[in-house]
């Protein structure tokens, strides 16, 4: 069967996107490219082959999944070696939320928090 969808991309929501998208470069390791100036200003933030997209508020508070539900992740990445990348991520006093374990659904992944209170999952299914 042919892939007729080849990839997503998060699209979050903050009230400062400059600071947000500062919070990501610094800390996580993204490269950001700036389109404020654009009809609908935004940041596109890059690393590896992931893309977060930063759009404006308008002053509306950030609410991430599980304050509004209850539970859930704002943003799932598949991510191959989450020992690295955790290591990495701690070096830069990124909150991590969840140490790296293996879930009850049977992946392996671990939970970090952003700047804005997003919880963001690093994870990948385990193989039989």
């Amino acid at each position: 069967m042919e892939n007729l969808l080849l990839k997503s991309h998060c699209i979050f929501p903050s009230n400062n996107i400059e600071e947000t998208a500062l919070f990501y470069e610094e800390k996580m390791g993204f490269q950001a490219v700036h389109y404020l100036n654009a009809k609908e200003p935004h940041i596109c933030l890059y690393r590896d082959s992931t893309e977060i997209i930063l759009t404006k508020t308008n002053g509306q508070q950030v609410l991430p999944n599980r304050s509004l539900y209850g539970y859930g992740y704002d943003a799932y990445f598949i991510a191959e070696n989450q020992e690295a990348l955790l290591d990495e991520l701690i070096r830069t006093n990124v909150k991590v939320v969840r140490s790296l374990d293996e879930t009850d659904y049977k992946n392996k992944e671990f939970v970090i928090e952003d700047i804005d209170g997003r919880w963001i999952a690093f994870g990948m299914k385990i193989k039989d």
